[in-house]
């Protein structure tokens, strides 16, 4: 895949793609969809497949002051629309100057001027333009006026009804449900980063952490999880079963959000290795103890309820 961090000025081998509109948080099914009919479609035209997509998330610019919300951070997102095949991915700057700009500008500007589309394919709440003045309505008269097809995709939905969406996967996260939130995406929720150093508390009692601090990743319900970590060894991922805390820590004073895994049957030193851990199932809700021994015996309750959960 190869990756442009502006829509200007492409090479002129890139013009011309079918071009999957959306912000695609989560990169979940219903995402998944509107990526896989642009590529369908760019193989039945002989065109490049691409995905445009706008960095930092437009949420974060209007709305600045809400809580930390992303699913996927601009690295994660990128790795999984490169596994599904695409050819080109495009990053619009979201900024004031973005968000100024007309419907109509912006598919003069961006969608014909810069990338000279063939065609475009959305989803059914594709919003965009000042005041969010376009719609897939209005995609459509355009790509009449400039020449270029449009295909707007409805809502996805699994077999019960339930329809695929960022909102659907924020929900399941936050309200303790993670195997919901695996259904909705296609495969387990992550949370990744480089290893930080913490206060080594759990070293003395025999759980050693690799700690991530949560940054602009959504806050899931705070708790124990159990989990799967993956190590990245050059090229490859390795995958290890493990435990997770995921909060503040209030037992030991912790005022810092963030994610402490413990890796079983792993001694390796991971400070400054960068890390993948999936949410598998939540075991229990964060707490505070009475003392650090009880803290201490919970979290070998934690560990025996991990590993059963995580029993093949």
């Amino acid at each position: 895949m190869r990756l442009y961090r502006h829509t200007a000025d492409l090479p002129a081998r890139e013009r011309g793609a079918v071009v999957a509109l959306g912000n695609f948080d989560g990169v979940h099914r219903g995402h998944q969809t509107v990526i896989g009919t642009a590529q369908r479609l760019a193989r039945d035209l002989d065109a490049p497949s691409a995905v445009l997509t706008f960095e930092p998330h437009p949420r974060s610019v209007f709305r600045p002051d809400d809580p930390p919300f992303r699913l996927t951070p601009f690295r994660v997102k990128s790795r999984h629309i490169e596994a599904l095949g695409v050819d080109q991915l495009i990053v619009g700057h979201f900024d004031e100057r973005l968000l100024t700009k007309t419907a109509q500008a912006f598919v003069d500007d961006i969608l014909v001027g810069d990338l000279g589309v063939r065609h475009v394919v959305c989803g059914y709440d594709f919003l965009f333009g000042h005041k969010r003045g376009g719609d897939p309505a209005f995609l459509q008269r355009a790509g009449q006026a400039h020449g270029f097809g449009v295909t707007e995709i409805g809502p996805v939905a699994d077999p019960e009804g339930g329809v695929y969406s960022s909102t659907r996967v924020r929900d399941a996260l936050v309200a303790g449900r993670p195997q919901e939130a695996a259904h909705v995406l296609g495969s387990p929720w992550e949370i990744e980063g480089r290893v930080a150093h913490g206060d080594k508390r759990g070293r003395t009692i025999g759980f050693p952490t690799a700690n991530i601090e949560l940054d602009e990743y959504l806050r899931p319900a705070f708790g124990v999880y159990a989990i799967r970590a993956g190590v990245d060894h050059g090229l490859n991922t390795v995958w290890h079963k493990g435990v997770a805390n995921l909060g503040a820590r209030p037992t030991v004073g912790g005022a810092v959000e963030r994610l402490e895994a413990h890796l079983f049957d792993m001694s390796a030193d991971l400070y400054g290795q960068h890390l993948r851990v999936q949410l598998i199932e939540f075991l229990r809700p964060e707490q505070k103890f009475a003392s650090f021994d009880a803290l201490k015996d919970q979290i070998q309750r934690d560990a025996a309820a991990a590993r059963a959960a995580l029993a093949d």
